[in-house]
């Protein structure tokens, strides 16, 4: 099927936006929304934020956990975004809170799911003020937090964040996608909103058209974030690749009613003749070039499923 030369207008147009930055609001959803319940922080959706931040030495800002089920072990600044709170002001009270200091966002360095009702970003952070909590002001939040070298012995709560701390220091070192900090635009549903994408031999690079987003329904627990990628495509037959989220969407401040988060995610697949489905050539120099180094360099914050036991 052709597009129409207003048609590849608008598609290439959405594409820049979304490419460029500056998210887009969600509107109708290609499967099943009015039959999915909206999130709700603490009823079917729970945000896990967390902070991994260096010093000049490069040694990494640990608390040590004050729960009786971990108690006395060390952990990287993490919680639960609260109701009415950003994914960047939870992060900053968190690490305040646990760790007694200020900090300010860089970027997001990855996203963990196990499905829609359980998401952790980790961003990673700088220190702009306050002092290193100790055992004085030990409190319920946590004991005290100090500076690892990431060498010497340390009692840790769990070795997940071992990949959290090497993702950190690798683009603490040598920055590998550009900065990505949450878009303050509100969403009522877990979603992963794909810009999927096929590389020709001759590097032509063609997007599906999408009339809407993919969406979860942020009820049911058996669901997990990639498979919308799998409900939208299973036709194709084909392997699909997740190149990655280059924004997220959220916004947070009207309980059950902003609790949601749009993920925005660039995918690669090899593409079906079926008529059904649209494939708009770019022709945009600007913007092939900058899909094709995506698909490249896979510049883009990664984003993975957890199958085993979550630590929040």
């Amino acid at each position: 099927m052709k597009v129409t030369a207003e048609e590849q207008r608008q598609v290439e147009e959405q594409v820049e936006r979304l490419l460029s930055g500056q998210g887009s609001e969600v509107g109708i959803c290609d499967v099943g929304l009015e039959l999915s319940k909206p999130a709700t922080l603490r009823k079917n959706v729970t945000y896990i934020v967390c902070g991994v931040i260096f010093n000049e030495k490069e040694e990494v800002l640990m608390v040590q956990e004050a729960k009786q089920d971990c108690y006395k072990q060390w952990y990287l600044p993490a919680g639960r975004v609260e109701v009415g709170e950003s994914l960047e002001e939870a992060m900053k009270r968190e690490v305040k809170e646990e760790a007694g200091f200020d900090c300010e966002p860089i970027t997001l360095l990855l996203i963990q799911e196990q499905g829609p009702q359980w998401v952790r970003f980790i961003f990673l952070a700088k220190v702009t003020g306050g002092s290193l909590k100790t055992l004085v002001a030990a409190d319920q939040e946590s004991l005290q937090a100090s500076w690892w070298d990431r060498e010497s012995s340390l009692p840790l709560r769990g070795r997940d964040i071992l990949r959290l701390i090497e993702y950190g220091l690798k683009y603490h070192r040598n920055p590998w996608h550009p900065v990505c900090l949450p878009l303050d635009l509100s969403c009522r549903h877990v979603i992963q909103r794909l810009v999927l994408v096929f590389v020709g031999a001759t590097e032509q690079i063609w997007v599906l058209l999408v009339r809407g987003s993919c969406q979860f329904d942020s009820s049911s627990p058996e669901n997990q974030i990639p498979e919308p990628e799998h409900r939208l495509c299973l036709i194709f037959c084909h392997n699909l690749f997740t190149l990655g989220v280059f924004s997220v969407q959220h916004n947070g401040r009207q309980h059950g009613r902003t609790d949601g988060v749009c993920l925005n995610t660039l995918v690669a697949l090899v593409p079906d003749r079926n008529p059904r489905y649209i494939w708009v050539e770019v022709q945009k120099q600007e913007l092939r070039e900058k899909l094709l180094e995506m698909t490249k360099n896979t510049s883009l914050v990664p984003i993975h499923s957890l199958t085993r036991t979550r630590t929040s």
